[in-house]
């Protein structure tokens, strides 16, 4: 009975697991700056995945990483989004901004895209420059 009980209890958990698991992919990369500075302790990092097609709409956000940064630059971020948001002949940006208390200190200003069509995705260097 016990045994009956187990197998039973093993099958439901593993359906309950394939329906909650949502294809994953991942994009990693770190984040940097050119400034001999440190960040102070209570600074936090934003990093997202945007779809970035439309010029005359606001951007879709496809991932988002954010929290208080630990150490000093490079800093690195993971990223995981449903690849089924991948769009064709859709263009893909990531960005970054560093905060303390709400203030902006660092933020990217380059556009950087991403091929997420791409067989095997290279880790992403993103500089992010000081705000005056």
């Amino acid at each position: 009975m016990k045994k009956i009980l187990l197998l039973s209890l093993t099958a439901l958990l593993g359906a309950c697991s394939s329906m909650n698991s949502t294809p994953k992919a991942t994009l990693d990369g770190e984040v940097y700056y050119l400034q001999r500075i440190a960040l102070p302790p209570t600074a936090t990092l934003e990093v997202s995945l945007q779809d970035v097609s439309l010029a005359d709409a606001p951007a879709v956000t496809l991932a988002k990483q954010s929290g208080p940064i630990k150490g000093q630059v490079p800093l690195p971020f993971h990223l995981n989004y449903n690849p089924a948001d991948v769009k064709p002949g859709h263009t893909y940006a990531v960005s970054a901004r560093i905060e303390e208390d709400g203030k902006l200190l660092f933020i990217s200003t380059e556009h950087n895209s991403v091929d997420l069509n791409a067989k095997t995705l290279q880790p992403i260097r993103l500089r992010v420059d000081q705000v005056r």
